[in-house]
């Protein structure tokens, strides 16, 4: 899916701020600073679009995606999804807008149940959310997701008889499941060898273009950012340094 210069962006984040309190005693506990994890960004995402979101460790991009997910609520700033203000959402509205924004992790194996089989890790979030009442539209539903990540002969197996990719295939077919706009991926080839996490890539790309999906990509990677996303924001010590086109 081509981004043209004009779309109206999907995901705008103002004046993000995440600072947490140095505090020290033992029974009363005393604010004496504050660490800024994040102080004061600004950057948008397109309908379609990748974004690679680029930096060393500690500088503040994984913080960033927590503030998005609202895993974390920010001190200041707005994170604006189509035209709503995230931070603003209660409990019962942000569970509804979740299913729009899904999550893949570096770490596949320690975010799937290790009780559960395929199958119905990947129907779960179909349940939580109440899409399809219908059993049989959610076993198509799955089917389709697990089709779409190449495990469609892996619906009865357990996590740890996966080998790592087809974990983290699992973790997307999951994330996918739900038909959200935004996929949020965390390091997405971190913990596989550079053969598997390059295949992983090749079909989040494939995903995007089919779905007109938009992905947001944090790495400390930049050259596997500069080959697969449309644009990089670079953060340094909280701060965006960088905010551009992928070369």
């Amino acid at each position: 899916m081509t981004v043209t210069p004009d779309s109206k962006p999907l995901l705008e984040v103002r004046g993000l701020q995440m600072h947490f309190p140095v505090t020290e005693g033992i029974v009363i506990n005393r604010k004496v600073g504050e660490v800024k994890a994040v102080d004061g960004i600004d950057f948008t995402v397109r309908r379609g679009e990748t974004l690679g979101l680029v930096g060393e460790s500690g500088c503040g991009k994984t913080t960033t995606g927590r503030c998005i997910l609202l895993l974390e609520r920010p001190t200041a700033g707005e994170i604006i999804y189509d035209g709503v203000d995230l931070a603003t959402l209660k409990h019962k509205e942000l569970l509804a807008m979740r299913r729009r924004i899904q999550v893949i992790f570096q770490d596949p194996y320690s975010s799937l149940n290790p009780r559960m089989k395929v199958g119905d890790i990947i129907a779960e979030p179909i349940k939580v959310h109440a899409i399809e009442p219908d059993a049989a539209r959610r076993g198509a539903r799955v089917r389709e997701a697990l089709e779409r990540v190449g495990l469609a002969k892996r619906a009865t197996h357990r996590p740890s008889e996966l080998s790592g990719g087809e974990q983290q295939r699992t973790a997307i077919a999951r994330a996918l499941v739900n038909r959200p706009t935004i996929l949020f991926a965390d390091e997405p080839t971190g913990n596989l060898d550079s053969a598997t996490g390059e295949s992983v890539m090749q079909l989040l790309k494939e995903i995007q273009l089919s779905m007109g999906m938009t992905i947001i990509m944090v790495t400390h990677e930049r050259p596997l950012a500069s080959r697969f996303a449309d644009r990089i924001a670079a953060l340094a010590d909280g701060k965006l340094v960088s905010d551009g086109v992928a070369a």
